[in-house]
């Protein structure tokens, strides 16, 4: 089936830094902020777990005016009344969504200054038991998605010649887990999107931080269809991955991990895959 592509929208304009503000006639784009000291960010997946911690974080600062994205609106509605933020529904796998919800962002808060890219599902279990519907699911929310979302915003972030670019990824793309081999490649491949980028924008003025996170206590585990039951590494509150996003804003970082130690094993397995190796068929 194709789709017809949405009307073009403010994400498309060029020209003078002027937008269109529903109910409010023209006005004239703000200035510039510098992400960290106040600004506009626009955060996906925040209708719960870390995106709506996120949200949370970002509130508690001053100077920050938030667009908050996710596919839940009862719930999505709530934490923006929480964060004082508008709320953007919008299934982000739909053709032309990351153009239409760059628009939409940029109508309520005329620049972007922090894109926070949380978005996310999961699924668990044996490859050859995963339906076909599933790997598409998981590959469009974890990774296409997001890529779409950063191609619309990027132009406008480069031309204020400020911005960034923050990825949620998870450890799961830094060593692989077993049972979850379309996650872990997802993750991965956004991983590596984080890295490509950041080499491009060098001089742009647009940073690219990617945030890697363990275990968190949020629903995901429940969602993807197995609980997770191991008794360690224990899940860390998804606050504790909020405040990593605003470090990782704040001291313009490239990568952080949540907790820190995890970027031991990824060091191992880049080091020494073979040992690596040995050592998760043995451990898991």
């Amino acid at each position: 089936m194709s789709h017809a592509p949405p009307p073009a929208g403010p994400s498309d304009r060029t020209g003078p830094a002027v937008t269109s503000l529903p109910g409010k006639g023209t006005a004239t784009r703000p200035a510039p902020g510098r992400p960290g000291r106040g600004g506009t960010a626009l955060v996906t997946g925040a209708s719960s777990g870390i995106g709506a911690a996120v949200a949370r974080r970002l509130a508690a600062e001053d100077g920050w005016r938030l667009a908050l994205n996710g596919r839940d609106v009862t719930r999505l509605e709530q934490v923006a009344a929480q964060a004082r933020a508008v709320a953007l529904p919008l299934d982000l796998t739909r053709p032309g969504a990351g153009r239409t919800l760059t628009g939409l962002a940029l109508d309520h808060l005329g620049r972007l200054d922090l894109l926070v890219a949380d978005a996310g599902v999961g699924w668990a279990g044996d490859f050859t038991r995963m339906p076909p519907a599933r790997i598409d699911e998981v590959v469009g929310v974890d990774l296409l998605a997001t890529v779409h979302l950063v191609r619309t915003v990027l132009p406008h972030m480069v031309e204020a010649g400020n911005g960034r670019i923050v990825l949620i990824g998870s450890l799961a793309g830094s060593v692989a887990v077993r049972g979850e081999a379309v996650y872990s490649a997802a993750k991965a491949a956004l991983a590596t999107f984080a890295d490509a980028l950041r080499y491009e924008l060098r001089s742009t003025g647009v940073g690219v931080s990617h945030v890697i996170p363990g275990v968190v206590a949020t629903p995901f585990f429940d969602r993807r269809g197995t609980p997770y039951t191991r008794s360690w590494p224990r899940p860390v509150p998804p606050e504790r991955v909020a405040d990593a996003v605003w470090t990782a804003v704040l001291q313009d970082r490239d990568e952080v991990y949540v907790p820190g130690w995890l970027r031991l094993p990824a060091r191992v397995r880049g080091a020494a895959p073979g040992l690596y190796r040995r050592l998760a068929a043995r451990y898991g």
